[in-house]
């Protein structure tokens, strides 16, 4: 189901949209032209009166930043308006899979027949809900809310064998390994990839201290108790970066906004290429263990060896 892209008369049934500027001198500059109203006031990105303010505008300027490099991965899996599959673990309140889904298909593919589907897994079962229940109210209808831990999202049967491309923003702590090991597993094209919190690999650290420090004089770079959590984030994503080529994937790693706007910052994009190179392959694989045994990380060699 297609939507106009003009802004809706009270009574049309259709969603409010951005009009273009020449239209109006009222429109938000932040804003992209053809954008639903509706689902921007329903996400609180806008306030009932149309407004955005500081906080949402940089939430809004994140998601619009992160489509960015979305969107060309959308266009690259769907030539010719085949059908593409997205899951997007942690989804919270979808901020992203909503605005994705109204970009590309509403205003990037206004009634094209650009095929696709965008999967929210999220854990808290009253976000699940009120997010089914905007995306038949907008007729966002090729979007699926599931209740679901990503562990049982990997093997439910309510997703397909395999999945296009994988995003996570945000996801706390081992929540973005889970979501690395669902793409492996789902053979995805394309993971996005925004860690948060992440304290497993700083824990390790720590219990293991005592030795690193008799055994490695790089160990003062986590001696103390700020650097050992600062350390373990660093490593936690480098460990990240090397399980995917170490499973194939070409990575690459940025900045997802200024710092001004959020310190949860960093951005993993990994794309699986057409033509497979076993060796070096083969080479990350040996520096992820050589990185493991020197931090005395041997005890999460699962964790980031994780199969295809």
């Amino acid at each position: 189901m297609q939507h106009s892209r003009s802004a809706g008369s009270a009574g049309s049934g259709k969603p409010a949209r951005v009009a273009p500027p020449a239209k109006t001198a009222q429109v938000i500059e932040e804003l992209r032209p053809g954008q639903s109203i509706e689902l921007l006031k329903e996400l609180h990105i806008l306030t009932r009166e149309g407004k955005l303010n500081q906080d949402t505008r940089r939430k809004l300027k994140q998601v619009y930043h992160l489509y960015q490099f979305i969107a060309p991965l959308l266009e690259e899996v769907s030539p010719g308006g085949r059908p593409f599959t997205l899951a997007d673990h942690g989804a919270g309140k979808s901020y992203l899979g909503f605005i994705l889904y109204d970009l590309f298909f509403n205003v990037a593919h206004p009634g094209e027949k650009t095929g696709g589907h965008i999967y929210g897994i999220e854990t808290r079962a009253e976000l699940v809900d009120k997010s089914r229940a905007l995306a038949q109210r907008l007729g966002f209808e090729r979007m699926t809310f599931l209740n679901l831990s990503v562990q049982q999202a990997t093997t439910s049967d309510k997703l397909p064998a395999q999945v296009d491309i994988v995003t996570a923003l945000h996801a706390c702590d081992t929540a973005t390994d889970d979501a690395i090991a669902f793409g492996l597993h789902k053979q995805a094209r394309h993971m996005v990839l925004v860690p948060c919190c992440q304290a497993e690999v700083a824990s390790v650290l720590r219990k293991n201290k005592a030795l690193s420090l008799s055994k490695n004089p790089l160990a003062e770079l986590w001696r103390h108790p700020l650097h050992t959590r600062e350390f373990g984030s660093q490593i936690t994503n480098v460990l990240r970066c090397l399980q995917l080529e170490a499973h194939g994937y070409d990575v690459t790693v940025t900045e997802l906004v200024g710092w001004e706007h959020s310190m949860k910052n960093e951005l993993i994009v990994a794309s699986r290429p057409q033509t497979a190179h076993p060796a070096k392959t083969r080479q990350a694989q040996a520096r992820l263990q050589k990185v493991l045994a020197e931090l005395n990380l041997g005890e999460l060699t699962a964790r980031f060896s994780s199969p295809a």
